[in-house]
């Protein structure tokens, strides 16, 4: 049998302080590729343990996030835990953690002090406005920084409603650890080509700042009118969306809703036009996919070259015959049994990346981690746990 190829970033070790999502997404994803994370939890665990869906006692929304991973229970608040968690820094490549700004410096964590032990440690600190400026210090999760930075403003702009819509998707959790984790990528190819550790410093403001493209410039260089939104056109059984988005697209719709006259129609005939006239191309298309079912407007549209998609449910989504193709969905498996979470949203040819199956009970791995990277005894480390410094198997 052929071995199975090293991957990628096999050999680096993680501490990994974070809690919630953007933090151990991030890590989640260094786990992907092979990065040994230690996933330090206070004693009463990551927060997201708890978090529905729940089979049992054990959620599937923190083994999406943590699969892959060792769990030692250290606490933070004892000076031996303390050491512990400097010591396993020392012995490490990178330290992750997504605490308020001046947290871990208080706890004598922060970069200066590791990087007193550890040089060249690279140090990513994720928060929700940054670890400077006049917000630095004021709590941000996901749906705060969303009303503030822009977004939610945006979406509400480009609907037909009263106010904003209700928030349910952490966008700026996901991107801000996506950030983060190729931050962290880069700082290690500068620590291998130029011998340095790194801080840095990924905000989850500035992640949906950087989300907003046309929109950061368009509120700089105000244009005339607005861009062109795709949305839901009625089907008979449900909604479809149709994206004409240049020249040969539209010139394909035309052909395959029996319009072939919009290709000369001065409404329609030149991008501008279009633009112009978007609300009237769009409910043309409507009238031709209201009588059609959602899949055949999709199969016919996308035969003839013009984007378009059904809208799915999420079960529908990861049940569909693509993802399958590309194993998108993998297995893994925690306390209560087996279930599927999407593997890292890029592959290597080699097969090297993807995720790490077990997800880790609360504080499996604290013995195992303080014996074979720091070297303690037996003894003292059932001191440690009759002290309650640590916990775990």
């Amino acid at each position: 049998m052929k071995p199975s190829p090293a991957k990628p970033l096999a050999g680096i070790r993680v501490v990994d302080f974070t809690s919630m999502i953007a933090g151990p997404y991030c890590s989640r994803l260094l786990a992907d590729c092979g990065a040994e994370i230690l996933k330090i939890e206070a004693p009463g665990g990551d927060h997201m343990r708890n978090g529905r869906p729940l089979r049992g006692e054990h959620s599937a929304y923190f083994g999406h996030l943590n699969c892959g991973k060792k769990s030692l229970v250290v606490d933070l608040k004892e000076t031996e835990g303390r050491d512990i968690a400097r010591r396993l820094a020392a012995a490490s490549d990178i330290v992750l953690e997504n605490f308020r700004p001046g947290v871990m410096q208080r706890l004598g964590l922060g970069y200066s002090a590791l990087t007193a032990v550890k040089p060249d440690l690279i140090y990513c600190a994720v928060s929700g406005f940054g670890q400077s400026g006049p917000r630095a210090g004021q709590p941000a999760y996901a749906p705060v920084v969303h009303a503030a930075s822009g977004f939610e403003h945006t979406q509400y702009s480009y609907q037909d409603s009263e106010k904003p819509a209700k928030s349910g998707i952490f966008v700026a959790d996901v991107l801000a650890a996506v950030y983060a984790f190729g931050a962290i990528q880069t700082a290690l190819i500068g620590r291998l080509r130029h011998g340095n550790g790194q801080f840095i410093d990924v905000a989850l403001m500035d992640s949906m700042i950087n989300l907003l493209i046309f929109e950061c410039q368009e509120s700089q260089f105000p244009g005339e009118g607005r861009r062109p939104l795709y949305g839901p056109l009625p089907a008979r059984d449900g909604f479809v969306i149709v994206a004409p988005v240049n020249q040969r697209n539209f010139e394909q719709l035309a052909d395959a809703v029996g319009q072939p006259g919009w290709k000369s129609d001065p409404r329609f005939a030149t991008p501008k036009a279009r633009t112009a006239n978007w609300d009237a191309l769009m409910e043309g298309t409507g009238r031709w996919t209201c009588v059609r079912s959602a899949r055949s407007c999709e199969d016919t549209l996308m035969k003839a070259g013009v984007p378009c998609s059904r809208y799915l449910t999420m079960a529908e989504a990861i049940a569909d015959p693509q993802i399958a193709a590309r194993g998108t969905m993998a297995e893994a498996e925690d306390g209560a049994g087996r279930f599927m979470v999407p593997n890292p949203p890029f592959q290597f040819a080699d097969g090297s990346v993807g995720i790490g199956r077990k997800v880790p009970l609360l504080g499996e791995h604290t013995r195992d981690l303080l014996e074979g990277v720091l070297g303690m005894e037996h003894g003292e480390i059932n001191g440690l746990i009759e002290r309650a410094v640590i916990s775990g198997r």
